[in-house]
C-alpha cells in the first residue's frame, strides 16, 4: 500500500510567557532543553523518526532564535529538493495577511498552500512537549476510521488538568471536549498532537474566520476554541491513547520538572533511544569536562561542559562552566552559564550565558518537591553591570523581576 500523503505543521509561534524570562529573547521552541537540545526538536524529530517529509513550522515571536536553530533542516533529514522543512512566516500581500492571533488563525493563514498542496492527512503538532510518538501510526489509524479528526491524549495530574482540552471519550470516540475548563471533569486531556482529514481541517478552519468576522472581526482564537470542538459535536472525532511519557514544560515549574525526569536511575524519561534518535543543531564540540576535584553525580552534561566543583543530581548545558567549590544541586544550567568559585545554585534555572557570582546563593533546597510544589528560582542576564560577589535569590524569585509583558 502506497504511504499516505502527509503534511506536518509544527506549531511553533507562541510567545510562551509562562516561562518568563527564558522567553524574553527567544521564542518559546527555541528555549534549551536536556543538556542539548530544544523544545522544537521533539516534534522534529518524531516527524522525521515517522518518516514524514513535509514538514511546515509556523513562527512568529523572536523568529530568529528559532530560524537559527532550524536553519536547513539538515539534522532532521529535511534539507531537500523535493518537500522538507518549510519554515512559515506572517505576511502581507495573500488577503490573509498579519500576525497569528491563536492558532486557528495561524493554520487559517496557510490555507490556500495547503490546498495546492493537497495533502490526503494534515498533522497538527504544538513544539512546546517533551515526548517521544510515532505520528505515522496515528495517520494509518486515522485513514482506517473516517474520522475528521484523532486526536492524542493522555492523562496529566488532575490538579493541572485546567490547562489543556479536557476530553471524555466512549469506546474510541472523543463525546466531548472542554478547552481549558476552570472546574475539569477527568484528568484524560488532549496532548495538542492531531490527524486531520485535510478537506475536513480547511472547512472548519474557514467557518471558524467566517464566524469570527460574524461576530465583529474579533479573534478566531484557537484549535480547541472552535475547529476541534466542531468535530467533536458533529461525532466525527477519535482518540489515540498515549500512555508513554509526555510533559508540557510550558511553566517554569513544569520546565524544572521535566529536566528532574531525566535524572532517575532509570530516568522517567529517556532523551534518546536507539532507533528514535532525538536530532538537533548544536554550536557546541567536544566532550564535557571534569577537574581533579569535581563530584558530579545523577547529573547530565552537555558538550563542552566544564565542572570543577560539585554537580548534584543538576542538568548542566553546553559549554557552562561550575568553578571549583561551587556546588550546583537540582538544577538547570544552560548553555554557557558560569556559576563561580563558592557559589550555591538549588533547585534554580539559570539562563544561558549568565554569570552566577562568586559566594552567591541561588534558590533553596526543596527535599522531595515536585512540580506543584517546588518553588523555582529563575536567573537572567544582569541589567545593571555585574551582580556583586555573595548576591542572593531566594526561593521562586526572578531576577531581575518580571517586566511589563503584556504576551499571552
Amino acid at each position: 500500500m502506497a504511504p499516505p500523503s502527509v503534511v506536518t505543521f509544527v506549531l511553533a509561534g507562541g510567545a510562551g510567557s509562562r516561562l518568563r524570562a527564558l522567553t524574553r529573547h527567544r521564542a518559546k521552541p527555541a528555549v534549551p532543553f536536556g543538556a542539548g537540545y530544544h523544545l522544537v526538536d521533539f516534534a522534529l524529530s518524531n516527524a522525521a523518526n515517522s518518516g514524514f517529509r513535509d514538514v511546515w513550522a509556523i513562527q512568529q515571536f523572536h523568529p530568529v532564535s528559532l530560524g537559527a536553530h532550524l536553519r536547513s533542516g539538515r539534522p532532521w533529514d529535511l534539507d531537500r529538493l523535493d518537500g522538507g522543512l518549510l519554515v512559515l512566516h506572517p505576511s502581507q500581500g495573500t488577503g490573509r495577511d498579519g500576525f497569528h492571533s491563536g492558532t486557528t488563525d495561524a493554520l487559517w493563514k496557510q490555507v490556500e498552500p495547503l490546498r495546492r498542496a493537497a495533502p490526503e492527512v494534515t498533522v497538527v503538532v504544538s513544539a512546546d512537549a517533551v515526548y517521544r510518538l510515532d505520528y505515522e501510526a496515528i495517520v494509518r489509524d486515522h485513514l482506517a476510521s473516517f474520522a475528521e479528526v484523532t486526536m492524542v491524549t493522555t492523562r496529566v495530574d488532575p490538579r493541572d488538568a485546567g490547562r489543556y482540552g479536557v476530553v471524555e471519550v466512549d469506546d474510541g470516540a472523543v463525546t466531548a471536549y472542554s478547552h481549558k475548563p476552570e472546574d475539569p471533569s477527568s484528568d484524560l486531556v488532549c496532548a495538542e498532537i492531531f490527524v486531520f482529514n485535510t478537506d475536513a481541517l480547511i472547512s472548519r478552519l474557514e467557518a471558524a474566520h467566517e464566524e469570527a468576522l460574524t461576530a465583529g472581526g474579533g479573534d478566531p482564537g484557537d484549535l480547541g476554541e472552535n475547529v476541534v470542538p466542531a468535530m467533536v459535536a458533529a461525532g466525527h472525532a477519535r482518540q489515540w491513547r498515549h500512555d508513554g511519557y509526555w510533559r508540557d514544560v510550558g511553566t517554569v515549574a513544569s520546565y524544572w520538572a521535566g529536566h528532574m525526569d531525566l535524572l532517575g536511575e532509570p530516568p522517567v524519561h529517556e532523551l534518546d533511544v536507539p532507533g528514535w534518535p532525538l536530532r538537533t543543531t548544536s554550536s557546541f564540540s567536544g566532550p564535557a569536562r571534569t577537574g581533579p576535584q569535581a563530584e558530579v553525580t545523577r547529573s547530565l552534561l552537555g558538550r563542552g561542559a566544564v565542572i570543577r566543583g560539585m554537580v548534584e543530581h543538576s542538568v548542566i548545558g553546553p559549554g557552562a562552566v561550575v568553578e571549583h567549590g561551587a556546588v550546583v544541586r537540582d538544577s538547570v544550567i544552560l548553555p554557557g552559564a558560569v556559576v563561580r568559585a563558592g557559589a550555591r545554585v538549588e533547585t534554580a534555572v539559570v539562563d544561558s550565558g549568565v554569570e552566577v557570582p562568586v559566594d552567591a546563593r541561588i534558590g533553596e533546597h526543596q527535599v522531595g518537591a515536585d512540580e506543584t510544589t517546588v518553588q523555582v528560582t529563575l536567573l537572567w542576564h544582569a541589567q545593571d553591570g555585574p551582580r556583586p560577589s555573595g548576591f542572593t535569590v531566594r526561593a521562586g524569585e526572578m531576577d531581575p523581576p518580571d517586566d511589563e509583558d503584556p504576551r499571552t
